[in-house]
C-alpha cells in the first residue's frame, strides 16, 4: 500500500525519499517515517553520520535505494508493468541498450522502442499532473463534495474510503453523542461508517507518542466501554500500530 505521505510530498521529495521539516529541523523518511534531528550523529552500519547524510544512507542501505522502492510499488499506483521495472532498473545501472538486449534476451532494436514508450509516459504524466492541479486550485478547498483523504496507514484502497466531508460530517454527527469531549453512542456495522468513525477517534491522538496499552485503554474507555473492539479495528484498519508484545502503541501516517 502507498502511504498518503508519498501521494503528499513534492515531485522532488519524492525523488530524494524523505521530506525536510525546516519548524522541527528534521528530515523525515517517506518510506517508514524515521525522524533523523540536525545536531544529532547517527550511526548507520558501523559509520557516523550527520542528519543530511544519515537520511540519505538510511535510504539506501534500508530500503534499497529510492528508486528500487519506488518501482516496488503495485503497478496500479506507477502505471509501470513488470518488465518495464526491470528495464528502468537496467538503465539506472548504466546498462547500454546492447546489454540489455543480451541479459534479456531479446533485439537491441525492442529495447530502444520501451526506452520511447517510457519517455513518453513520462510526458503525459507531467502534462496529467499539470492539468489536475490546475483543477485543484479552481476547486472551492471546503467543498462539502470534496473527498476526504484515506488514512496513511489504510490496507486496502476500495470503495469504503470514497466518501465527501459532508458524508464524514453527518456519520460523526449521528454516531457520536459529543465532539468535545469525544463520546461514541454506538459503534456502525457497515464498513465505510466504521473508517469515519475510527478516523475521528485516531485523530485526538498525539502522532509522534508512543502509548502503553494501559494508556490507550484508559483514552478509549472515556469515548465507548467497548475497549477491545475501538483498539481492534484501529489496529485492523491502520490507524494504529503496535509492537508484537502489545507493549507499545502509536498513530500511523494521517
Amino acid at each position: 500500500m502507498m502511504d498518503n505521505q508519498i501521494f503528499d510530498s513534492e515531485l522532488n521529495e519524492i525523488k530524494n525519499g524523505y521530506k525536510f521539516n525546516s519548524k522541527e529541523e528534521h528530515y523525515k523518511c517517506l518510506q517508514c517515517g524515521d525522524i533523523f534531528e540536525i545536531g544529532r550523529i547517527y550511526e548507520i552500519e558501523n559509520r557516523l553520520y550527520e542528519a543530511y547524510k544519515a537520511i540519505k544512507e538510511h535510504n539506501k542501505v534500508v530500503h534499497g535505494g529510492v528508486l528500487e522502492n519506488l518501482l516496488s510499488y503495485d503497478k496500479k499506483y506507477t502505471g509501470i508493468t513488470e518488465k518495464q521495472s526491470s528495464l528502468l532498473k537496467d538503465i539506472s545501472k548504466g546498462l547500454s541498450d546492447k546489454e540489455i538486449a543480451k541479459k534479456n534476451g531479446i533485439a537491441p532494436s525492442t529495447v530502444r522502442h520501451q526506452r520511447f514508450i517510457l519517455r513518453e509516459k513520462a510526458k503525459q504524466a507531467k502534462l496529467y499532473l499539470a492539468i489536475f492541479e490546475s483543477v485543484e486550485l479552481l476547486t472551492n478547498q471546503d467543498s462539502k463534495e470534496r473527498l476526504v483523504k484515506p488514512h496513511g496507514g489504510a490496507k486496502m484502497l476500495d470503495e469504503r474510503y470514497i466518501i465527501t466531508n459532508n458524508e464524514h460530517k453527518k456519520v460523526i454527527n449521528t454516531y457520536f453523542e459529543s465532539q468535545d469531549p469525544l463520546i461514541l453512542k454506538s459503534f456502525p456495522s457497515k464498513e465505510k461508517r466504521k473508517i469515519s468513525v475510527l478516523r475521528e477517534i485516531a485523530s485526538i491522538f498525539d502522532q509522534e507518542k508512543k502509548y502503553t496499552e494501559k494508556e490507550l485503554n484508559n483514552i478509549l474507555k472515556l469515548i465507548y466501554p467497548d475497549i477491545a473492539t475501538i483498539r481492534r479495528y484501529l489496529i485492523e484498519y491502520g490507524f494504529f500500530d503496535r509492537t508484537k508484545d502489545c507493549s507499545s502503541y502509536w498513530i500511523k501516517e494521517r
